[in-house]
């Protein structure tokens, strides 16, 4: 996606609770085996990456409490209710992996090795669930699938947080909430850096989204209204499990190459028009953000790859200047540089470097938000940024973006998103197989 205006595929063995299912290559990317009696999505928790997580924490709060409630779902009555009716809070999630709602998580650290968790649940309502479908209530299955030990009535809670070992801690206190410190600078330090479950699950979500890109490719005929790619894109996402889009899918032909974040998608393609489309699945509550542009026809014109080929040379120079250590906006400088240095004449009298043509940012980090948290931190390994140069010329109405999500290693950083063909001659090639 768009990035912030301030600024061979390698398989990593990691642990992998959310067992794929096996029915055979046809099986979707993102299957797994449900567990019916978890709410939302049914997917697995990964008790031990969650604990490890927890444990992190209290080890750097030392002592004290934290609060840490669960989201509510969205009033279909007064929302706008157009994909999920519910998607967990970020730092609830991060730290159970429940879709479960109206819960609360509160965590105590009393000494470097003194923790306790305690999950309060609201009790099962029947009735609701008729309407609303499974919850998790306050018994013996909440401890078995969340891995957490002590699971307590939701109305035993209030005494709990009056007895609660100072300072407490909850995410993003409001004014009046004096009596809490706010957590969230310390959770999204802990967010910026992957561990092995996150790196799993943001795989899949990028795996997914490439497939819904190699299928809007492959559906892409002169004629074709935006939204009738947008629908062979999503259908990918779909058709291979992603729970949800990660943000509204961008999907600009010839003129609307040139606006960042176009998303009305309404214009029927002409012969000749490049298309720029910006979009990626959400799957486990991770997001990947991918961008490809390419020809309706199948064919680049030689001005068109000229300028494709440039913005490719810039991503490539950033991505060969990864490492840990370098920061985003430096990276920013080391594309910047490479457009320069290889623009020639090609946006005419100025660099296509040129804030006029390049107006954006070259990345940021990718994870739970399409735009996560540690844009401004060096990076380290374990920590997942798109690259994502552009060059757009508003007088040619010809816009060129081309975005991959890249994990960080200590070497140096993997191309997650590659499945997806980068350069012109392979998106020629997989669209003259439509």
């Amino acid at each position: 996606m768009g990035t912030l205006t301030s600024l061979a595929l390698v398989t990593l063995a990691v642990p992998f609770v959310l067992t794929a299912q096996t029915a055979g290559p046809a099986s979707p990317i993102g299957a797994y085996n449900v567990v019916p009696e978890l709410p939302g999505m049914g997917r697995p928790v990964d008790t031990a990456a969650v604990a490890a997580r927890r444990r992190a924490l209290l080890k750097r709060i030392g002592s004290g409490s934290v609060l840490i409630p669960a989201g509510h779902e969205r009033n279909i009555e007064q929302d706008y209710v157009q994909d999920n009716d519910f998607r967990q809070d970020n730092t609830f999630y991060y730290f159970t992996e429940l879709e479960t709602q109206d819960a609360v998580l509160l965590m105590t650290a009393r000494g470097p090795d003194s923790f306790e968790t305690i999950l309060f649940l609201p009790p099962r309502t029947p009735s609701q669930e008729r309407w609303t479908g499974l919850r998790l209530g306050p018994d013996s299955v909440a401890v078995r699938l969340s891995g957490i030990t002590k699971v307590l009535p939701l109305d035993s809670l209030e005494a709990r947080v009056r007895a609660a070992l100072q300072p407490v801690y909850s995410p993003r206190p409001r004014q009046s909430d004096a009596w809490a410190n706010n957590l969230t600078p310390i959770v999204d330090s802990m967010r910026a850096v992957k561990d092995a479950d996150e790196i799993m699950r943001l795989r899949r979500a990028v795996d997914i989204s490439v497939a819904g890109h190699v299928a809007a490719m492959r559906a892409a005929r002169p004629g074709m209204y935006e939204y009738e790619l947008e629908a062979a894109l999503e259908d990918g996402f779909r058709r291979n499990g992603a729970d949800r889009l990660g943000y509204p899918s961008i999907v600009g032909s010839g003129p609307n190459t040139t606006t960042l974040h176009y998303d009305v998608n309404r214009r029927k393609t002409e012969n000749g028009d490049l298309v720029v489309i910006d979009a990626a699945a959400e799957w486990g509550q991770y997001t990947a953000d991918v961008t490809r542009t390419f020809p309706i026809n199948g064919r680049f014109t030689p001005r068109q790859k000229a300028i494709y080929d440039l913005v490719l040379g810039a991503q490539q120079a950033a991505f060969d200047a990864l490492r840990p250590g370098i920061t985003m906006r430096e990276l920013d400088g080391v594309a910047r540089k490479y457009m320069r240095d290889h623009s020639g004449n090609l946006c005419g009298e100025r660099t296509c470097d040129d804030r006029e043509f390049f107006n954006h940012g070259l990345g940021h980090p990718i994870g739970m938000d399409v735009h996560d948290v540690g844009i401004s931190r060096p990076l380290e390994p374990g920590m997942v940024v798109t690259l994502e140069p552009g060059i757009y010329i508003q007088g040619e109405k010809l816009g060129v973006r081309i975005e991959d999500d890249v994990l960080v290693t200590a070497k140096g950083g993997e191309w997650l998103s590659a499945g997806a063909p980068r350069t012109t001659d392979a998106i020629e090639r997989v669209m003259s197989g439509r």
